[in-house]
């Protein structure tokens, strides 16, 4: 069984490495094209991609495979799996395998179709996501299910820990759906009703909001794009926040602790968020503790939004 495997980020390594060490063979992979990078914009290649030439593997790079689809034909693969691939695939690419192609999503469908499922589930509070395997078919993320997995999701996760997590289990589900879907034993189950997720963006934070949701959102757009607020001067970024016991009464906003000892504590609506993790505008990531040890925000400052 001849595989072509599709994806970009980070996350589709542990599946692509998963699917070789079991095993099977991968004729191809599949990413995106090279993007610029950084202040220069320099030509970067995608994850999957270093991946698969440090693996030797062959790597196709089509801008619009709806559009270029000679090389994709050329390889003859029996099945594709796709993991985070980033384009939307017509029919004319699904009628290319005969064994289908089948999609490694991170959420537990039908709940958060589409993009920045991971982000989502945590900045929407959620208490558990998982991966699903399912069959590609023309709808955004519709297809049935093969196999699914749940995974809890803890306040000390953000998307790059939970990202990590689910990768693994991606990884897991989908050496376990491969010889199922190669001898033809696939009970699939059909999706009720569901939504779609939009794509995530850095967000301002609104600390009129209870410190939970604050505490979610941070998590859930870190590491990148990131929730930030404004206070004096500075634009701070910020990387990881806690929820924390707050008896102080104090407009939304506030800073009720600033020290390198009791950390950044910041009165919401609603509760307070220890800032454990930040970075200024233009500067780098540091701890609360080292940020604070220059005593840039102080005690009764307060965050103002800027929209």
């Amino acid at each position: 069984m001849k595989i072509v495997f599709a994806g970009t980020p980070e996350f589709a390594i542990a599946p692509l490495l998963a699917i070789l060490d079991a095993g099977f063979s991968v004729a191809a992979v599949l990413t995106q094209p090279d993007k610029p990078q950084g202040r220069k914009g320099v030509l970067t290649p995608s994850p999957v991609k270093e991946q698969g030439l440090l693996l030797g593997l062959p790597v196709l790079q089509p801008e619009r495979l709806k559009a270029d689809m000679g090389a994709l034909k050329e390889v003859g693969a029996d099945l594709m799996v796709t993991c985070a691939y980033g384009q939307i695939l017509t029919q004319e690419v699904l009628d290319l395998f005969p064994l289908g192609v089948w999609n490694i999503h991170a959420s537990l469908l039908p709940a958060y179709r589409g993009a920045a499922p991971i982000a989502r589930a945590i900045i929407d509070g959620c208490r558990e996501t998982g991966v699903t395997v399912m069959k590609t078919e023309l709808g955004l993320d519709t297809g049935d299910i093969l196999l699914s997995e749940h995974c809890p999701i803890y306040d000390s996760d953000d998307c790059g820990t939970l990202s990590d997590r689910l990768s693994r289990i991606g990884a897991t589900l989908i050496v376990e759906a491969l010889p199922l879907i190669e001898k033809g034993n696939c009970a699939l189950q059909k999706q009720g009703e569901g939504f779609v997720c939009k794509k995530v963006q850095r967000t301002e934070v609104d600390f009129l909001r209870p410190a939970r949701e604050v505490s979610c959102l941070i998590r859930g757009l870190s590491p990148a794009p990131f929730a930030y607020a404004r206070i004096g001067e500075l634009t701070l970024n910020f990387w990881f926040a806690e929820e924390a016991d707050c008896n102080v009464e104090a407009p939304a906003g506030t800073v009720i602790a600033a020290s390198p000892k009791e950390g950044l504590v910041v009165k919401c609506g609603e509760g307070a968020i220890r800032i454990t993790e930040l970075q200024p505008a233009g500067g780098r990531r540091m701890s609360a503790r080292d940020f604070l040890n220059g005593r840039k925000v102080q005690e009764g400052m307060r965050f103002e939004r800027l929209s």
